[in-house]
C-alpha cells in the first residue's frame, strides 16, 4: 500500500534537516530560500518492536518492516498559490501525498535567517494554511464555474450533489476553515475525493526546538502552536531535527550514548513516524514463515479479503479464507504450535475486519 506524507513549511525552519533524518539520505540543506526545487522522496520505515521479536522467533531470511513515504516539498513563501517562490509546482506535489507534516520553527537563532526576519511560529503557519486554503478556493471556483449550468439545467444528481458540496467547501474555506473541520456525509466526501484538495488532508505540526532545550519544559513558541493546532484538533509532535540528523548518522551504541546525553528514550523520529502512521488511520498486520517475516499496512477498517488484496491481486481476486492468529497470543505462548493447541488459530471470511497485529496466512484460489 503507496502512502505518502508531505513535509511543508517556509524556508529555512528545519524541512530538509529533518528530511536528511527520517531517510538517512544527504540532500542540500542550504541557509536560503529555495534550496530544496524538486521534492526528495525518501522512504521510511515504520519502527514496530513485534517485528524484532518475530525475527528472533522465527529467525527467517529476509525480514521486510512495513513503510511509507516522506516528501520533502520545498519551502512556501507567502503567495504561493498565486505562484510566487515557485508555489505552484510545490502546492501540486503536496496535493499527491495523503498527508501533511508542517514544519514551525519554535527556537531563536541569529544564525539562521529567517525569510520573515523574525520567530513567530503561528504567524508561520498561519501564512502557509492561507495559501493552502486559497490554492483550495481557485480549484472551487473553476470547476463550480464549470459544472453550475449544467447541473441546474441537466438536474442529474451526480452534479447536484458535486456542486452542493464544491459550495459548502467554498463557504467553509472562505471563512478560512479548512475543509478536514468541515462535517461531510460519506457521499460529499466521495465527490471531493478527485479533486485532492490541501486542507482536507490530515496535518500534524512539527515543532522544531533547538537542541539546547531537549529535556526541558516546553517553550513559550511550542505552547503556541499546541494551542493553535487543538482549536483543529490537530497533533504537535516537538523535536530538533538538527540532533535528529546527527543520531541518523551514528552506529547503535553511539545513537544509545547521545539519547542518553539528552535524556531521551528514543529518536524523536520515531514518535513523529508513528503519529503520521496514526494519522492516516493505518495499522500493521503480518505474515510470517523461514523465508521472510513481513509487515504490511492497511488501513482501520478494511476486511480481510481487502488486505490480502494488498500482498497481490490475486490473493484478493481467488480469496477463500484468511487462517488469523494475533501477536499477543504467539508472543504469549511462545510457538505456533502452542497457539494451535490451545485453539486460538481462527478461520475467518472475507468480511472479517482485520486487527493491529493479525499475523494471517490468506488461503486462495485463482
Amino acid at each position: 500500500m503507496s502512502l505518502k506524507a508531505g513535509i511543508v513549511g517556509l524556508p529555512n525552519v528545519g524541512k530538509s534537516t529533518l528530511f536528511n533524518a527520517i531517510t538517512k539520505q544527504t540532500i542540500l540543506a542550504a541557509n536560503y530560500p529555495f534550496a530544496t526545487i524538486d521534492p526528495n522522496v525518501g522512504i521510511v520505515m515504520v519502527p514496530d518492536k513485534r517485528l524484532e521479536k518475530l525475527n528472533e522467533m522465527y529467525q527467517p531470511k529476509r525480514l521486510i518492516p512495513t513503510s511509507y513515504e516522506f516528501t520533502d516539498i520545498a519551502g512556501l513563501v507567502k503567495g504561493a498559490s498565486q505562484g510566487e517562490g515557485l508555489g505552484n509546482k510545490f502546492l501540486a506535489h503536496i496535493r499527491e501525498t495523503d498527508a501533511i507534516v508542517e514544519v514551525v520553527r519554535c527556537f531563536d537563532s541569529s544564525k539562521i535567517i529567517h525569510v520573515e526576519g523574525t520567530i513567530d511560529p503561528i504567524r508561520d503557519i498561519e501564512t502557509i494554511n492561507l495559501e493552502l486554503v486559497i490554492a483550495d478556493l481557485e480549484i472551487i471556483g473553476n470547476r463550480i464555474e464549470r459544472i453550475a449550468k449544467k447541473a441546474r439545467t441537466t438536474k442529474d444528481k451526480q452534479d447536484l450533489l458535486e456542486l452542493e458540496t464544491l459550495e459548502k467547501a467554498k463557504k467553509a474555506l472562505e471563512q478560512n476553515q479548512p475543509l478536514r473541520l468541515v462535517q461531510f456525509t460519506p457521499l460529499e466526501k466521495e465527490a471531493l475525493k478527485s479533486f485532492q484538495f490541501l486542507t482536507l488532508k490530515p496535518i500534524i505540526y512539527l515543532a522544531n526546538i533547538d537542541e539546547s532545550e531537549l529535556g526541558l519544559p516546553k517553550n513559550r513558541y511550542v505552547l503556541q502552536v499546541e494551542e493553535y493546532a487543538q482549536k483543529e484538533q490537530a497533533k504537535v509532535v516537538s523535536i530538533c531535527c538538527k540532533v535528529e540528523e546527527e543520531l541518523s548518522t551514528l552506529e547503535e551504541d553511539e545513537k544509545k550514548e547521545l539519547l542518553e546525553m539528552y535524556n531521551m528514550e528514543e529518536s524523536g523520529l520515531n514518535g513523529l513516524i508513528r503519529a503520521t502512521y496514526d494519522l492516516l488511520g493505518l495499522a500493521t498486520y503480518f505474515t510470517v514463515g523461514k523465508d521472510e517475516v513481513r509487515a504490511w499496512t492497511f488501513k482501520e477498517g478494511m476486511n480481510a479479503k481487502q488486505c490480502a488484496g494488498i500482498i497481490h491481486t490475486d490473493f484478493e481476486k481467488g480469496f477463500i479464507k484468511a487462517e488469523i492468529m494475533s501477536y499477543e497470543d504467539l508472543i504469549t505462548l511462545g510457538s505456533e504450535l502452542k497457539v494451535k493447541e490451545n485453539g486460538k488459530v481462527r478461520l475467518e471470511g472475507k468480511d472479517y475486519l482485520m486487527k493491529d497485529g493479525d499475523i494471517c496466512l490468506f488461503r486462495f484460489n485463482v
